[in-house]
C-alpha cells in the first residue's frame, strides 16, 4: 500500500492496484505511473485546435493522449479516449512507447510544419513522469512543448514539469467550489493555485467551457476574469490582462444530455464581459 501524491484525492493504493484516475499503481510499495508509455491516440493538429491561440499561431503540433483521468466531469467530451473500458482494455495491450520514440516521431514532422509535442486528449498530468521523460527529449531537438490540462495536480508535479513546458491550456472549468465539486469532481482551490503557479513561469491559455444552468451566469464571468486579471508572474508584476481566455460553447455529452447546447448568443455576451478585463478572448463551438 502506498499513497499517490499527485492530486487531492491522495489515493491510498493496494500493491497491484489502481488509484481513482485508472492510471496510477503501485509497485513495491512506491506510486508508479501504469500508463507509462501507452498512448491510445496520436495526430498532427493545428496548435489553435488546443486551443492556443497566441502561441506559434498557424503552427502545426504533434498530439498524444494515453488513458486516465482524476475527475469524472458530467460533460466529460473525451471519456471514450481517456477512461471508458475500451481505452483501458487498449492501452493494456498496446506495445508502450519510449520518450525516444516519441520524441524522434515529433522531430520527423518537422517538414509538415510540426513546432513539437502536446500532451493532451486524456489527463497528462497523472502520468507526469512520462511527460517530463519526453519533453526532455523534445526540447533537446530544439522543439516545443505543449500541455492540455486540467490542473488538477499538486505544485510539486507541476515544479517536475515545468522546465520543459512551454504552453498550456489549462481549463478553469467554473468558478465556484459547487460548479468544481458536484459536476467537474474536482478541486476549485487546487486548480487555482495550479493555474497561478504556471502563469509564472510559461505561457498560459484558459478554457472556460459555458454550460446552460452551470455557470452561465455574468456575475460568474465577471468574477473569474477579476480573479485573471490579478494573476502575477514570479516578478510580481501583472500578467492576467494578457492570459488568454477561451469561452466555448457545451453540446449535450455524456451524462448531460437533459439541456440545449449554450445559446450563441449568450457565448458572444459573456465574451463582452470578459473583455472588460481581458484582452485576447476568444469564443469556441460557435
Amino acid at each position: 500500500m502506498a499513497v499517490c501524491e499527485v492530486c487531492f484525492r491522495h489515493c491510498d493504493i493496494p500493491e497491484g492496484g489502481l488509484g481513482f484516475c485508472g492510471a496510477r499503481t503501485c509497485r513495491d510499495g512506491a506510486v508508479t505511473a501504469a500508463n507509462y508509455g501507452r498512448v491510445t491516440a496520436l495526430a498532427l493538429d493545428p496548435i489553435e485546435k488546443k486551443p492556443l491561440a497566441r502561441f506559434f499561431p498557424g503552427s502545426m503540433i504533434l498530439s498524444v493522449g494515453s488513458y486516465g483521468c482524476n475527475l469524472r466531469c458530467l460533460f466529460c467530451q473525451n471519456h471514450e479516449i481517456s477512461w471508458s473500458k475500451e481505452a483501458f482494455r487498449f492501452a493494456e495491450t498496446a506495445d508502450a512507447v519510449t520518450p525516444e520514440e516519441l520524441a524522434g516521431a515529433a522531430d520527423r514532422y518537422r517538414d509538415r510544419g510540426n513546432i513539437g509535442l502536446a500532451f493532451t486528449y486524456n489527463e497528462p498530468l497523472i502520468g507526469w513522469e512520462f511527460v517530463r521523460d519526453t519533453a526532455r527529449l523534445v526540447h533537446e531537438r530544439g522543439m516545443k512543448n505543449v500541455m492540455v490540462t486540467n490542473g488538477t495536480a499538486e505544485l510539486s508535479v507541476l515544479e517536475e514539469l515545468l522546465p520543459y513546458v512551454d504552453a498550456m491550456n489549462i481549463d478553469l472549468k467554473g468558478f465556484t467550489e459547487h460548479f468544481y465539486g458536484e459536476i467537474a469532481g474536482g478541486s476549485f482551490g487546487m486548480t487555482k493555485r495550479f493555474i497561478a503557479r504556471a502563469a509564472q513561469s510559461c505561457h498560459v491559455e484558459l478554457t472556460t467551457l459555458i454550460i446552460p444552468g452551470e455557470n452561465d451566469s455574468e456575475d460568474a464571468m465577471r468574477e473569474e476574469t477579476a480573479w485573471i486579471a490579478g494573476l502575477t508572474d514570479a516578478a510580481g508584476k501583472t500578467v492576467g490582462p494578457e492570459i488568454p481566455l477561451h469561452i466555448s460553447r457545451f453540446f449535450p455529452r455524456f451524462h448531460m444530455t437533459d439541456r440545449p447546447a449554450t445559446d450563441v448568443g449568450l457565448v458572444y455576451r459573456l465574451a463582452d464581459i470578459a473583455r472588460e478585463r481581458l484582452r485576447h478572448v476568444y469564443t469556441g463551438n460557435c
